[in-house]
């Protein structure tokens, strides 16, 4: 059995834990800030949030070029801390959200895939996540 390699990202939102948790998993939000590049875009979103749940965002470059269906089945819901789920292909994230202070930090390991190295994988992750951070800060104003 091989070693499944885990990835973390993570980041602080200048926002309440309420509009953070709202922002990351209405569809409507997620189609304005899930994405890595200015050059991709998230046309549609489905959002199921409950245990055994399902949720699919369509990622696709701009262009029309490539895209595919990132989606998963939720193992775990606490609201305003913890969601973990499961990809099709048996890989898991966590995201846990800690409200300090009208602020919302923001944390999720992943397990990697093997097609991309861990590296390019963290650093798509993280940007998508620099995107939400900045998508959550400029509607909570």
């Amino acid at each position: 059995m091989t070693q499944v390699t885990k990835i973390t990202v993570e980041a602080t939102a200048n926002a309440p834990v309420a509009d953070v948790w709202k922002a990351w998993n209405t569809p409507s939000d997620i189609m304005q800030w899930n994405s890595a590049d200015p050059s991709w875009h998230s046309p549609s979103s489905e959002n199921d949030l409950r245990v055994g749940g399902k949720f699919k965002n369509r990622m696709e470059a701009k262009d029309g070029s490539f895209g595919f269906d990132f989606e998963g089945t939720y193992d775990q819901v606490e609201l305003h801390k913890l969601i973990t789920y499961t990809m099709p292909d048996g890989r898991k994230a966590t995201t846990v959200f800690t409200a300090k202070n009208g602020q919302t930090h923001i944390e999720t390991t992943f397990d990697a895939e093997t097609e991309n190295a861990p590296e390019f994988q963290k650093q798509g992750w993280q940007a998508i996540l620099n995107n939400f951070v900045k998508y959550v800060e400029s509607t909570n104003s």
